[in-house]
C-alpha cells in the first residue's frame, strides 16, 4: 500500500516534470539535471529554515506548520524528480535503502569497512 502511493507520487512527479519540460522546452543531460535540482532543494532548505526559529539573536516567532508542510512539500517534489534522473524508482528505493541503513548501523556499531567509523574506547 505504501509503495502504491510512492508509485503514485512518483509518476505525478514524472507527469509534472514532463510537462515542464515540453512547455519550456528544456534540454538537459544527467549532470545539468542533477546540479540544477540538488540547487533548487538547497534553496527548498532554505525556505524550510525560514519557517522555524533558528536564530538564536532574534525572538521566537509562532511556527506556521502549514507553511513548514508545504516546504517539505516542496523538497519531496525534488527528491522525486532527483530520485527519477538517478534511476531510482519505487521498486528500488527500499531495498537500496535497507542495504545503506544496515550500512550506517555497522559504522556506528564500528562493524563497517569504512575507514573512521572504528570505535574508540572512552578514556
Amino acid at each position: 500500500m505504501i509503495n502504491d502511493k510512492l508509485q503514485e507520487m512518483f509518476e505525478m512527479q514524472a507527469g509534472l516534470d514532463g510537462r515542464i519540460i515540453k512547455e519550456r522546452g528544456i534540454e538537459k543531460d544527467v549532470s545539468e539535471w542533477v546540479t540544477g535540482i540538488t540547487i533548487a532543494m538547497e534553496s527548498e532548505i532554505d525556505e524550510i529554515r525560514r519557517e522555524v526559529n533558528w536564530k538564536w539573536w532574534k525572538n521566537p516567532k509562532a511556527i506556521d506548520e502549514t507553511a513548514l508542510q508545504g516546504e517539505v512539500i516542496d523538497m519531496w517534489h525534488f527528491l522525486l524528480s532527483l530520485s527519477r534522473v538517478v534511476g531510482l524508482m519505487p521498486e528500488t528505493i527500499h531495498s537500496i535503502y535497507m542495504e545503506k541503513n544496515a550500512e550506517n548501523h555497522a559504522r556506528q556499531d564500528g562493524n563497517s569497512d569504512k575507514e573512521g567509523y572504528e570505535v574508540k574506547e572512552a578514556k
